[in-house]
């Protein structure tokens, strides 16, 4: 028995989520021994200058995406904070949610590492929780030791133990997008239901009628 509750948070734009964020996840929840995973869509990406689809909407397909799935589920709280929203306000609230006992852990891809030391308020955030950094399968680990000067021997310690190797996912939401406004449905990129829903709201131009 987990002597605490473990908790993966898997933040992004979800735009649309596809069966990589799916596999990815699946993974992830079992490789870190975790009660239950919550996939948080963005109000808006930091690390993109575009708009990104109505959160309504994304909500929605990650909530069909998931459904009757074991330890999954999706959280609209960054979709319902005003903006500026920050990971530590998100940390904070499933802090409050979960109770001081839950191990949380923040799921990111190794592209996000290239300015974690300029997250805000970095340091309260490595405190709260474990920040997990996704490395694909045949990559390297990143090297740490550049936040030597900003981050503490023991946070870097923690932030190479919390590496998680996933899978091989040539997947892109994207491509996935640029396929779909094009009229193509990319094969085995999304859940059936998924797919669905795009088509019955005509999202990313796919299903409208000309």
């Amino acid at each position: 028995m987990r002597p605490h509750k473990k908790i993966i948070l898997f933040g992004g734009s979800f735009d649309p989520i596809h069966t990589g964020h799916l596999r990815v996840a699946h993974y992830t929840l079992g490789e870190l021994d975790a009660n239950k995973l919550i996939f948080i869509p963005a109000r808006r990406s930091p690390h993109k200058t575009d708009s990104p689809t109505p959160g309504q909407h994304r909500f929605a397909m990650i909530a069909k995406a998931i459904d009757g799935v074991d330890g999954f589920s999706v959280s609209d709280c960054e979709l319902s904070r005003p903006e500026p929203s920050y990971t530590l306000d998100t940390i904070r609230f499933f802090r409050c949610q979960l109770g001081s006992d839950a191990v949380l852990h923040w799921l990111i891809g190794a592209d996000q590492l290239t300015d974690l030391e300029k997250w805000y308020c970095v340091g309260d955030l490595l405190k709260e929780c474990r920040v997990s950094v996704m490395i694909r399968a045949g990559y390297p680990p990143p090297d740490f030791s550049r936040f030597a000067d900003v981050f503490s021997p023991e946070i870097i310690s923690r932030l190479e133990g919390d590496i998680v190797r996933t899978p091989q996912i040539d997947l892109s939401s994207t491509d996935i997008r640029r396929q779909l406004s094009s009229g193509r449905v990319p094969p085995n990129a999304l859940p059936p239901a998924v797919l669905a829903y795009i088509t019955e709201h005509c999202l990313y131009g796919f299903g409208c009628t000309k």
